[in-house]
């Protein structure tokens, strides 16, 4: 998945009956097997790849491990670090790993695989994510020191990201360009088995497993034996599975469907803070867009609090600015955050010329205010865009809906031909404004096509000048403030992060660890007979 979508809104487990049962065995599977149909963000994902992926699936969080990992309170918890410390400066960090691991292919964990892997993240497209560090030292066979080019707060975050997860320095330097494909070794609780792009992953348990996470309640070996992560485009038939009995999980509920869900006596759910916002992109080097004043009075056009009834039914939250809500760096003062105000955008459309026609759309130079709006094919994102559409109308803006599914419309993002887009992330971290608005990452994911010389120059100041968290926290909100204040967005929705499951096949933990549902809790489930 992309790093900013990781886990998104429709990954669905499937679990069967088990395999392979005899007398005097527990109520579970003593080799079950399970389903997972991936949701539409983790859609074609070309690899796993955790070094030079920019998009991965759910595979990458169970074939690897990271040295720490996050909880869903942003704390975070050791995994292949044992411990680690920073010195008063921040320009040294130190981690004590975890003895006894092993890699799939039977190499083992130590500090020299550590010293190797960040090494591969130069020239990658996710090298920003150790671009602070100068270099790593191996101080004993188990202890290594960053020594970093500056202070970087964030560093432990990047950590514990999907995109951290840490390969088989062997395997990886013998695949070359296939690995991610053909074979993808880490020390993870699975194993790839089988990869065929854009249709299926097959893992398998891996026995040998004895360094779960902290979070885990089983440190051991997986309960279920075999996975299959499948592609499905159509959530609509996988949420039929669920009350139907052929499906034991959606990770995430989208929330237009959770009442309807409610109401299933075998559905039950476990929720986790939300980690994502739904908003339109603008591409701001493509008319009418160019203009700020357009973008001004589109986003004011925008009725955030219609698009949560008739969409989402009341589920989530109204966005008004591009963060969630959970951050620290989302509390912007109240005068940047974008609401609806219809007269206002009516009154910038007449100050920049175009007028209303007979028919109520706008017209200029004998050329009506048509625009091309292009969304995802899913049923959530037609809505919005409907929604939306009759809105735009409104205020005197003709919208032609254009729909793509979620791999063909990042392909079409990158051509930059598009004018206003339907798009969603999944990120709890605000440097989710570097991905989406930095000019170095024009055309993708940068959709926007942003380029401002102020923004890049708080951009820098929060990402490279930070020294400390609360700093960065300051440094960052004065960024989104100005983005907020160019209208390079219109935020929509904030929606919830719900898990629903089907309770007469799946026993599920309590409490879903992390920020959203990942390695420790397949770990700790069980197919129930």
């Amino acid at each position: 998945m992309n790093r900013r979508e990781f886990l998104t809104s429709a990954s669905v487990v499937t679990l069967g009956i088990g395999l392979g049962l005899t007398s005097g065995l527990p109520a579970y599977a003593a080799e079950s097997e399970a389903v997972i149909v991936l949701g539409s963000a983790e859609a074609g994902a070309p690899n796993q790849d955790p070094i030079r992926a920019s998009l991965l699936s759910l595979a990458s969080n169970l074939i690897y491990d990271r040295l720490v990992e996050q909880d869903d309170d942003q704390s975070y918890h050791p995994h292949l670090a044992e411990s680690w410390e920073t010195d008063a400066d921040g320009m040294n960090w130190t981690f004590k790993l975890r003895q006894g691991v092993t890699f799939h292919d039977g190499e083992p964990f130590n500090a020299a695989a550590v010293v190797w892997w960040i090494g591969k993240y130069k020239g990658s497209v996710n090298e920003y994510m150790t671009a602070a560090i100068d270099r790593v030292e191996a101080v004993d066979d188990h202890t290594v020191r960053f020594v970093m080019k500056r202070p970087e707060p964030n560093l432990i975050f990047n950590l514990a990201a999907v995109f951290m997860g840490i390969p088989s320095p062997k395997s990886y330097e013998a695949a070359g360009d296939s690995y991610g494909v053909t074979e993808a070794i880490g020390t993870g609780p699975y194993k790839l088995e089988s990869f065929v792009v854009g249709q299926e992953i097959v893992l398998v348990a891996n026995e040998d497993y004895a360094w779960g996470t902290a979070l885990s309640e089983n440190q051991g070996a997986p309960h279920i034996k075999r996975l299959t992560l499948r592609e499905i485009p159509d959530s609509s038939t996988a949420f039929l599975e669920l009350k139907t009995g052929g499906v034991g999980m959606l990770s995430s509920v989208p929330d237009e469907f959770l009442p309807q869900l409610q109401k299933e006596k075998q559905v039950s759910f476990r929720d986790l803070p939300g980690m994502g916002v739904t908003y339109l992109i603008f591409n701001s080097r493509s008319e009418p867009f160019s203009d700020i004043a357009m973008r001004q009075a589109t986003a004011l056009a925008v009725d955030q609090s219609a698009v949560l009834k008739s969409v989402y039914s009341g589920v989530g939250r109204e966005a008004h600015q591009f963060l969630i809500s959970s951050l620290a760096e989302s509390k912007v003062d109240p005068q940047f955050e974008i609401r609806h105000d219809p007269d206002k955008a009516r009154k910038l459309l007449d100050a920049t010329g175009w007028t209303v026609g007979g028919d109520g759309i706008r017209v200029k130079d004998n050329k009506r205010l048509r625009i091309k709006f292009w969304t995802r094919s899913e049923t959530e994102f037609k809505r919005i865009a409907e929604v939306v559409q009759a809105q735009l109308k409104a205020v005197g803006m003709e919208t032609e809906i254009v729909t793509f599914d979620n791999t063909t419309l990042r392909d079409q993002l990158r051509k930059g031909e598009h004018q206003l887009v339907v798009s969603h992330y999944d990120w709890n971290n605000a440097d989710i404004l570097d991905w989406c608005f930095s000019a170095k990452n024009i055309p993708a994911p940068n959709s926007a096509m942003w380029n401002d010389a102020k923004s890049e120059e708080l951009h820098d100041i929060a990402m490279l000048h930070s020294k400390n968290w609360d700093e960065r926290v300051a440094n960052f909100k004065k960024y989104q403030e100005h983005l907020l204040s160019q209208y390079a967005f219109a935020p929509l929705h904030e929606p919830a992060q719900n898990t629903a499951y089907n309770k007469d096949l799946l026993e599920v933990p309590e409490r879903i660890r992390g920020p959203q549902l990942g390695q420790s809790t397949i770990v700790d489930m069980k197919a129930v007979q």
